[in-house]
This record gives C-alpha cells, structure tokens and sequence, in this order.
C-alpha cells in the first residue's frame, strides 16, 4: 500500500536508497503517468523502493501569486492518482518562499541526497528546479555524477501523443470532456461540497447537487454534460451514480448576474440527500451549449432531452 509523507521530516532515519520522480502532476496525465509507472517499474527491478515528489501549493502560487493556472486535481486527488500506479511513497512536499530559493545543488543535495538517497531519478524532459528555476534535465545529471545517482529526462508522451496538462486545460475550456478524459485516461474530475441553492432544480423535477467548488479550479465551460456524480461518505459509500451535469449562470432566471455553478443531477434519483457531502463530478461527454429559454415550460421540455441523452451517453459508457 502506498505510503503518503507531508515533507521530508517524515522519511524514516533509515531509509534506503530510492528510485525518485518530482514533479507539479497537475492532473496526473497519461504522460506523468508514463514517468511515473517507468520509475515504480525501474525500483521493482533494482530491488529499490520509488518515490513521488510533488508539490503543495503549486510552485507558481509562491513564485508568481495569482498567475498559476486553473488546477486540474485537487492536492488530495492528485496524491491519491500517483499513488494508484505503483510507487511506493508519495511525498506532498511543501512549497515554500525558502525552498524556491534554493539552488540547484542545494535542491539536490538536501531533497534527493541527504533524505531520499536517490540512486536514479527520472522527470519529464522540461523539468526545472533550483532558483529562478536554473536547474534542467542536463545539469541534474551532472549533480548525479557529483552526487552517485543517475538522472534521465522523459518525454511527455503517451501512445506517440505529447500530452500536457496545458493541452487539457484548453480543452476543458473550450467544452471539450472527452478529449480532456482521452489525454487524462479518465475523465475529468471536480470536487466540492453541496450547498444550498435556490433549489429550482427540484421544483422542476431535477434535484440537483449544486457544488460548491474550490477557487482556481478547471471548470469545463458553460453547458450541460454527461457523466457521473460520485460520492464515498458514511451516508453513501463507493456511490457512483450516472448524471446529467448544468455548468453555467442559469440565464433562464439569473441573466446578468454571473454566478457560475456546477450542478449535477443523478438520474433517476430524487431520495438523495447530499447537503453537507463532499462530491466528485465526472465529465465524460458534452450534450449542449447553455440556453437562455422564453419560458420554464421550454426549459422542462429541453431538461427531458438532456436527461435521455446523458442516460444514452452513461449508458454506453
């Protein structure tokens, strides 16, 4: 099982040497997932044991307040994908004003030498680290000479396809789940706990979850989608339940006040009582572009149709 360590205080005295990743894994793509299977892989034949490096916050909110972009995992999320592809130990290591100040040698000597022993250590090809961000593929290895450790710099690469999580972001952006969940190799995920809205959806028929996300989160664009709300509580465990998904400042009634909400409906399902849970919602395909209607009468009618067609879509999925 995998181990999770909130800063290198929690490596063991006695830790051995190690196959070791770093990196931000922001959505933790099938190209970080590439890097990072390769490593657990690497550890299993050297009788070693892998580690994850990743970061909380994202470094850019240190360096850059306010400019890093829409994150597409959740820290929790992110610790909980890497850990599902074999390593051994997932490190969140903090991010803080006096590591980023730190120079390549001294990353490396503190992080990967002293604390981790790192006998190999593989990152994506464009990494960089140490101040100012200094450090590349090309000097770690150096460091490795100097420091008894091998280092190699991997491609962002997946089936022949460069991936990156900028690629997804502007997929999400543009409405488009199902190339965001191709490059993801799962669908796009966003979490929150449910709230209270103005409770229209079960007037109408359709309760809805309204979740109440975290700030910088890849929101898909407005429209109304298919895929499933997930919920794992005391209440409802390991539920995963097919879902009609409205993103979007409900023009029908609330024209003009530019409030976005993410609200999922399960279909079928009018007995649920979230208020209070943490929910996931997976996008899996599009249906629609959000609508401004001339009366709630045509709204219904088009919400019937959303609902059929994301039971076709969940259905064949």
């Amino acid at each position: 099982m995998v181990r999770r360590w909130h800063g290198l205080d929690e490596v063991p005295a006695d830790w051995g040497r190690s196959v070791v990743t770093i990196g931000v894994f922001d959505g933790v793509h099938r190209g970080h997932q590439r890097i990072v299977g390769t490593a657990a892989e690497l550890a299993r034949e050297r009788g070693l044991r892998s580690v994850v490096i990743t970061f909380d916050p994202h470094p850019d909110e240190v360096v850059r307040p306010g400019t890093h972009p829409p994150l597409l995992t959740s820290t929790a999320r992110r610790a909980e994908l890497l850990g599902e592809l074999g390593t051994d130990v997932v490190i969140l290591l903090p991010f803080t004003v006096e590591l980023s100040r730190m120079t390549p040698d001294e990353f490396v000597q503190s992080v990967l030498v002293d604390r981790l022993h790192a006998a190999h250590v593989i990152v994506g090809e464009d990494f960089r680290f140490g101040h100012r961000a200094k450090g590349d593929v090309a000097l770690l290895r150096e460091l490795g000479d100097k420091y008894d450790f091998t280092a190699q710099g991997m491609p962002l690469v997946a089936n022949g396809d460069t991936i990156s999580s900028t690629y997804i972001r502007g997929k999400l952006a543009a409405g488009d789940v199902a190339a965001a969940a191709e490059a993801l190799g799962r669908p796009h995920r966003v979490e929150g706990v449910v709230v209270r809205g103005h409770q229209r959806g079960r007037a109408l028929g359709f309760p809805t979850a309204n979740l109440e996300t975290r700030p910088q989160v890849a929101i898909p664009a407005d429209g109304v989608y298919a895929g499933y709300l997930v919920c794992d509580s005391d209440r409802y465990p390991a539920c995963r339940w097919p879902a009609a998904i409205s993103i979007g400042t409900n023009p029908t009634f609330e024209e003009g006040t530019g409030q976005r909400t993410v609200e999922a409906y399960a279909l079928d399902r009018d007995d649920l009582d979230l208020y209070g849970e943490h929910v996931a919602v997976d996008f899996t395909e599009r249906i629609r572009d959000t609508l401004k209607f001339d009366s709630v009468d045509a709204l219904i009618e088009e919400m019937h149709r959303d609902v059929a067609r994301a039971r076709e879509l969940t259905r064949e999925d």
